[in-house]
């Protein structure tokens, strides 16, 4: 299968959105390093600082700008647990577009107050985001709208890997990236600017254990669904590995390891510690993973992204209390 985009894509993606998105700023905590061990040196990559909360403000904003005059007009559609759809919601308004967001019932209540407050339309049916996707097909034929995936979308992915492209910038001397993984697009943009900008450069997928399917089928070399996704990390929480990015990942990544609910919970409150910044559950799971292949990566400089910062109080107050996660 052919690689999902090309570099060329990315810095098109990166033009598109520069004049609304600044640079999210990388830094190091010498606190965090220390936490860490091994002698890492630890890079965080603060998306929660977009302003939408997420990285998928890159992702909304390279698929809007990429629309044709006729899918504008009949505006898009799209299933999310609140980022994916916060995402599009904030570029719809800068270019003019409509967005109806597909939510599963009992989604973040806090993310869908988001979403609606960028102007989107929520329609809340479904017990999981992969349901919710199928109501968003629906939706496309009922009304004409123009689909736009989480991840099987080229433009999501050029978008997402412009994140990559900054961070080889800012820090030229990285060894390796470790990746939350809900649909892939993270790591798959990370994993096309690797290969063109930075070949040696490892990236390593991290997934939740109670939402497992990409980690299980890249271990076992084909697609595996998963009956299932239980998570308080809800952006990683997917039953079904991408078509458009799961060959990539397989073929790409230089491990693919899976963290449990105390895992992310105990990352979630390292990074509140130690660089006093808000994580939600996918946020933190990057650097949960590091935790689990450390043994590996010992001496090297190892980039984690905090990809969004949009946890609800109540989950968040759960976390704190230590109630995520414990026995």
């Amino acid at each position: 299968m052919p690689w999902p985009i090309t570099f060329a894509d990315v810095l098109s993606a990166r033009e598109r959105i520069r004049p609304h998105l600044s640079p999210t700023p990388l830094r190091s905590y010498a606190p965090l390093d220390a936490a860490v061990g091994g002698g890492i040196r630890v890079l965080v990559k603060h998306e929660n600082h977009c302003p939408t909360g997420a990285f998928k403000a890159r992702n909304g904003l390279a698929v809007m700008t990429s629309l044709t005059a006729e899918e504008r007009r009949r505006g898009v559609a799209a299933a999310t647990r609140g980022n994916h759809g916060a995402g599009l919601a904030w570029a719809g308004q800068i270019v003019g577009v409509s967005v109806t967001v597909c939510v599963p019932v009992g989604n973040n209540p806090e993310k869908n107050e988001a979403m609606r407050g960028f102007g989107a339309e929520l329609v809340e049916e479904g017990r999981d985001y992969d349901d919710a996707v199928e109501v968003a097909d629906r939706l496309v034929e009922q009304r004409g709208l123009r689909l736009v995936h989480s991840t099987n979308e080229p433009q999501v992915l050029a978008g997402a890997a412009t994140i990559s492209l900054e961070l080889l910038e800012q820090a030229p001397e990285l060894d390796a990236i470790v990746i939350a993984v809900g649909g892939g697009s993270q790591a798959v943009g990370a994993l096309t600017v690797a290969r063109e900008r930075r070949p040696g450069l490892r990236v390593y997928g991290v997934q939740a254990a109670g939402a497992p399917a990409i980690h299980d089928s890249w271990h076992a070399g084909r697609i595996v669904e998963g009956a299932s996704a239980s998570t308080f990390a809800d952006g990683i929480a997917t039953r079904k590995p991408p078509a458009l990015t799961f060959p990539a990942l397989k073929e790409g990544l230089a491990g693919f390891v899976r963290v449990d609910e105390g895992q992310i919970a105990a990352a979630l409150r390292l990074l509140l510690r130690t660089t006093h910044n808000l994580a939600e559950g996918a946020g933190a799971a990057g650097l949960a993973g590091l935790f689990a292949l450390r043994e590996g990566l010992a001496g090297k400089t190892v980039a984690v992204i905090i990809s969004g910062g949009n946890i609800d109080q109540d989950t968040l107050r759960r976390v704190l209390n230590r109630q995520v996660g414990e026995a």
